[in-house]
Parts: C-alpha cells; structure tokens; sequence
C-alpha cells in the first residue's frame, strides 16, 4: 500500500511516517514513481507506535521493542516500570483531584480556617503532587512528530 493509503488508515501523516522511516521505526518495501510503498505489516508496527507514545515511551525506547523484521520485541521489564510510573501518577491525580473537589465544596467560612485545605497547600508546597513521573531510565527527550 502506498504512503498515502498508510497515512489515511492510521492518521498518521506522511510527514511523520517518512520521519519514522527515517529513523528506522518502519521500512518500505519500494517505491511506485515518488511514493513509498509499505506491506500491510506497517499498520501494526504503527500501532505498536501509538500505544508506545501513548504510554509515554520514548521513540528511542519504542524503536528498541522493534525487532529488525518489524516484529514486537517487547521489554516487559521496561513496561511494568512503565506502568508503574502510571499507576504512581493517577495516584498523585487522584489526590489532588480530592483534594480540589473539597476545596471546592468545603464548609468552612474561609479556606484559611480550613484543616483538609491547609494540609492540600502544605502538601502542595512540599512538592508531593508533583505530576512529572519520575523516568525509569535515562532516555533521550522524547521526539514529536
């Protein structure tokens, strides 16, 4: 199928998927005058992709998962601590979610007389909502395309 075809399948524009050839992620089997041409194989190599940056892989770390013949080569090690970062996000969310959600209904006649909000801003204060997730290894800074 040609690039045109790949692009409006999947989304992904033609831009990004000759970027991604470019840096090894998915390969063309030829071309027909100036297009590339990809096997059908590619729609699930672009997947692999998405759900990859989806979870907040990097292309480098996705790139890794791909076997040379485009086949998932999948380091479960790196997705349980993947998950995990998930999981250690929602749960500092989640907190600050509540905690919003009272601030926003709470009785008091100021937020300033307010235990469950002063807790919220010493928390806050000490950094422990912090939504950046710590990275499970060092990786070069993600690229968007």
């Amino acid at each position: 199928m040609d690039i045109a075809e790949v692009a409006k399948r999947t989304g992904v524009p033609a831009s990004t998927l000759r970027y991604y050839e470019k840096r090894g992620l998915i390969h063309s089997v030829g071309r027909d005058g100036l297009r590339r041409r990809f096997a059908p194989g590619v729609l699930d190599q672009l997947a692999l992709i998405a759900l990859g940056q989806a979870a907040g892989l990097s292309l480098d770390e996705v790139h890794a998962m791909l076997s040379p013949d485009g086949e998932p080569n999948i380091d479960r090690q790196l997705l349980s601590a993947k998950a995990d970062e998930i999981d250690a996000l929602i749960k500092r969310l989640r907190a600050v979610s509540n905690g919003l959600r009272h601030a926003a209904a709470c009785p008091a006649p100021s937020h300033a007389a307010c235990p469950s909000f002063q807790k919220l801003l010493k928390a806050a204060a000490q950094g422990i909502f912090n939504t950046q997730a710590e990275p499970t290894r060092k990786a070069p800074r993600r690229t968007r395309a």
